[in-house]
């Protein structure tokens, strides 16, 4: 007498493996930051050093293609700096502006045009033609910012202010020479040079 076998079916139920995978792809881009363009890119020179910046008490200064863009970290320090520049420059910036500018990211306009940069989108900002803050020895707004952002750290976080320079590779040095010499005129003889990584050669 012959013993028939069961056959069994060879297709795989993937339900629970396609809800598993969406629940994965859902947690990756609920937690991801999108990377916010830069206002100025610029292409840094290699090095082997793995420094990193610190993340507060920082001001950066990027510099490519002739112009200057300032950024600093922490927002109570930029409110601070810009209620400085404002008093200096006889602009008066609103409660909104200030909020506003303190969640920005770099910019690099004269102040008398930073109220437009400032109610511009944040992703209008990357694609405004912002023409660098000024640095010539006629209207040196840079060197005001580097002050009064001193200034403000130590009054808010009673620390010295760090500074780091973030150059174009391609940038001529009598630029980043200018920008030197404006922190040297500060007594500023200690700074950062922004570099990106380099694999080090076996």
């Amino acid at each position: 007498m012959a013993v028939k076998m069961s056959k069994k079916s060879l297709s795989t139920d993937m339900t629970a493996m396609c809800d598993v995978a969406f629940l994965l792809l859902t947690f990756f881009i609920l937690t991801a930051t999108a990377k916010i363009p830069e206002a100025l890119p610029v292409d840094t020179p290699q090095s082997t050093v793995q420094t990193k910046l610190p993340e507060t008490d920082l001001a950066t200064l990027t510099i490519g293609k002739g112009k200057v863009f300032f950024d600093l970290k922490g927002r109570e320090i930029r409110k601070k700096t810009l209620e400085l520049m404002g008093e200096k420059y006889g602009v008066d910036f609103t409660q909104d502006e200030k909020n506003e500018f303190a969640l920005m990211e770099g910019f690099g306009v004269p102040i008398s045009g930073l109220k437009s940069i400032i109610a511009m989108k944040s992703s209008d900002r990357s694609k405004a033609d912002q023409p660098g803050v000024p640095k010539d020895s006629l209207d040196n707004q840079l060197a005001d910012w580097v002050q009064n952002a001193r200034i403000a750290n130590i009054e808010v976080n009673d620390k010295e202010l760090q500074i780091a320079i973030k150059g174009d590779q391609k940038e001529e040095y009598p630029a980043i020479r200018q920008v030197m010499d404006i922190l040297q005129d500060q007594k500023i003889n200690s700074f950062s040079l922004v570099t990106g990584l380099r694999a080090i050669e076996k």
